[in-house]
């Protein structure tokens, strides 16, 4: 069946076979050979060799690995490269979780007087809880928003890092918008739960 020889980015082009004898290359390229097995492959390893050894006892074998071996070695450039935009992305979600608790500190502290009065008028904590955290939620919406925008024309530069998902994959764009806004809903918890705390005494005597 269709095989990818070159590499997993490459497309199939088709593929011949023919005996080895009959390598109209006289032997310029090395020959591979490959095992299936029920089992561990790498029991068969010396089986193997000790068989091509019969055929030709000069004849060398190296590179003996697994399936899964060779899989692997040909994405390793690729994986890290994803494992680097993975821990750049992580470090991109925790800035601005930061960013934005910051942001709704520095808000709730300008605004101590407003919710004073809005607690001492006969506002809930719930109330306080919902303002503050629906105001944070809003700027954590609209980042989402302008990102998944971005990234829709982004992805495109990443096909070829790809193997086995689309640059637009339903689900990742699904679940990692929804990750981004749990860690907007924490960033602005904890500042709402702050708002919560103002004793409405306090604040209006401060002003």
């Amino acid at each position: 069946g269709p095989i990818k020889y070159q590499g997993l980015d490459v497309d199939y082009q088709g593929q011949l076979y023919f005996p080895h004898s009959q390598d109209p290359w006289d032997g310029m390229y090395r020959m591979n050979i490959v095992v299936r097995t029920a089992g561990d492959p790498k029991s068969l390893a010396s089986a193997v060799q000790t068989s091509i050894y019969h055929l030709d006892k000069d004849q060398p074998v190296y590179r003996v690995m697994t399936m899964q071996q060779l899989v692997a070695d040909s994405l390793a450039t690729r994986r890290f490269s994803m494992a680097l935009l993975g821990l750049f992305a992580a470090v991109a979600s925790l800035l601005a979780a930061v960013g934005l608790y910051g942001v709704l500190s520095y808000s709730i502290t300008e605004r101590r007087h407003e919710i004073g009065v809005r607690m001492a008028l006969g506002a809930q904590t719930s109330d306080v809880l919902k303002l503050v955290a629906v105001q944070g939620m809003r700027l954590a919406l609209i980042g989402v928003a302008l990102g998944l925008l971005g990234s829709f024309v982004l992805t495109r530069m990443m096909k070829s890092l790809l193997f086995g998902v689309g640059a637009t994959d339903p689900v990742t764009f699904a679940l990692v918008p929804l990750l981004l806004g749990v860690v907007g809903f924490v960033a602005c918890y904890i500042p709402a739960r702050r708002a919560t705390k103002v004793d409405p005494l306090i604040a209006l005597r401060c002003e």
